[in-house]
């Protein structure tokens, strides 16, 4: 990573985020300091963030089909009678 070239040849995806963290760090009086970056710096190259959202998205998704569906066989039997 710290060469800065990705697996095409060209810059690497996160090295922008590396890079500003790194001079972060290299100015810093406490590591703390560039804690915001950092996590920038591993969004980029893990996307747990991205992937707890989509994750967060899908429940939510299907959370609403199943009250959907519950509610159109329930609405369905009302309707007849």
């Amino acid at each position: 990573m710290a060469s800065g070239w990705g697996i095409t040849g060209n810059k690497g995806r996160c090295y922008d985020f590396w890079m500003d963290f790194s001079d972060c760090m290299s100015r810093c009086r406490e590591p703390k300091d560039c804690g915001l970056l950092r996590e920038d710096y591993f969004e980029c190259l893990h996307h747990s963030k991205e992937f707890q959202r989509r994750n967060r998205v899908y429940k939510e998704e299907q959370r609403q089909l199943r009250a959907a569906a519950d509610k159109g066989k329930g609405g369905g039997d009302d309707a007849h009678h």
